[in-house]
């Protein structure tokens, strides 16, 4: 069946976050940590809601850790985020051609559309899922039914773009097809085990994908 809705992950799907997210984890972590992290323990933080990660460092200071980690990322926001090559090209013809559009993040929503202003891609997207939008995060797939619902979309229609196993896991659990991305910072090979149904190259791909039968 021909795909009519798209649901898109944020952060290292459409947007580039990963210098300001490492960057807020490594001032974090400098700050209550006992001692340093690797680059690849902290890459391992990334996609999980902020909470469950800072969890894994300071149990006890998890609050404090919060509100020093959303500090710097605000504060560093502008200067780092920025679309991933061909996003704004892609959604607009996407747009363009009717396809339902949403975004489904683990992200609290105020923060999500932060970042969607600054690239001007939040012109394409009626409905955006935040983690304070939903009780259980990906790879839960209740914010993707609700995106579905409230886009009045068909599961069996319906493609989930993500980053991370936790996107391609959630669009599993929700019964609807799944494409990672080759530009995420885990590694296309990481996100090849959890058998995604299409591995996109560039986002442009999508423009074919939505052609086919």
């Amino acid at each position: 069946m021909k795909i009519e809705t798209i649901l898109f992950d944020l952060d290292g799907t459409l947007i580039d976050t990963n210098d300001l997210i490492v960057g807020s984890f490594q001032h974090t972590i400098k700050q209550y940590a006992d001692r340093e992290y690797t680059e690849d323990e902290i890459q391992a933080f990334i996609g999980p809601p902020l909470r469950d990660s800072l969890m894994k460092i300071r149990p006890d200071q998890v609050d404090e850790m919060m509100d020093t980690y959303r500090a710097h990322n605000l504060e560093n926001h502008d200067r780092l985020v920025q679309a991933f090559d061909g996003v704004y090209e892609t959604l607009k013809k996407l747009h363009e051609k009717g396809i339902k559009m949403a975004i489904v993040t683990s992200k609290l929503r105020d923060t999500a559309i932060k970042g969607m202003v600054l690239t001007k891609i939040d012109q394409f997207f009626d409905v955006i899922i935040g983690l304070d939008d939903v009780d259980n995060a990906k790879p839960h797939p209740e914010a993707l039914v609700e995106a579905m619902d409230q886009l009045k979309a068909n599961p069996m229609t319906t493609l989930m773009v993500g980053d991370n196993s936790h996107d391609v896991e959630a669009a599993h659990n929700a019964g609807v097809l799944a494409a990672g991305v080759a530009w995420s910072a885990k590694g296309r090979e990481f996100l090849q085990s959890f058998d995604p149904h299409y591995m996109l190259e560039h986002i442009s791909d999508l423009e074919k994908l939505v052609e086919e039968e």
